[in-house]
């Protein structure tokens, strides 16, 4: 698979983890993807950390709104009933234990459920920003990122960068994994359609959890 097309893949399998009625916060990166793959069969109702409820799929190209844009100043939709909001209501949802679930990226993540999504200071990039308040007051954190960066683990015994938050992630989502983590450890749940148990294994720095009824990944 091309980049795109992993992409792809981790963004259609998060869009399965949602329930009818349950509002979700999509991280910057590829989270936003899978505001274009939720089931039509379930009402979802996508926040922006910005200040918006209602996001929708990505605007078809041409018909962007300049005034539309998500957390990672990307162009967006707004649905039928959307609102819109300042940034202290929107980190008060947020805070206030009222987001149903938060999809984020990371640069590492561990064994503990600790998460890294932030770089390094001093470098040209973000900082952490909302991920801090969202990891904390999410009911549910899933991570959606590849599993490794240049052939590098991701997903550790123990995080070497500095924390976003610890012991709060719940699920990774990988193109090779869908990893469940538990005050057991790493429990592999679903292996990707072009991974083996022996891949993933090999490609993540934690021991796993094979568990029994483990099963191929379906999009």
């Amino acid at each position: 698979m091309d980049k795109g097309q992993i992409r792809e893949l981790i963004a259609k399998r998060v869009a399965k983890e949602f329930n009818d009625g349950d509002v979700v916060n999509l991280g910057i990166g590829l989270p936003t993807l899978v505001a274009n793959y939720l089931p039509d069969d379930i009402d979802v109702l996508l926040q922006s950390e910005n200040g918006f409820v209602g996001l929708g799929p990505a605007p078809e190209e041409g018909k962007e709104d300049k005034d539309i844009a998500n957390a990672g100043a990307q162009p967006v939709t707004i649905l039928p009933g959307g609102a819109f909001f300042n940034s202290a209501e929107s980190f008060t949802i947020i805070r206030g234990g009222h987001v149903d679930a938060t999809v984020l990226g990371a640069l590492q993540v561990d064994a503990k459920g600790n998460l890294a999504n932030w770089m390094i200071p001093g470098k040209m990039v973000p900082g952490m920003g909302g991920a801090m308040d969202l990891v904390v007051g999410a009911k549910k954190v899933i991570i959606a990122m590849e599993h490794t960066q240049k052939g590098n683990h991701k997903i550790l015994k123990e995080c070497t960068l500095p924390l976003t938050a610890a012991n709060q992630v719940n699920l990774i989502i990988t193109e090779m994994a869908v990893i469940e983590v538990t005050s057991d450890g790493l429990i592999l749940r679903e292996i990707g359609p072009e991974a083996t148990i022996e891949d993933i294994k090999a490609a993540t720095g934690a021991d796993l959890i094979v568990a029994d009824d483990v099963k191929k990944m379906e999009i």
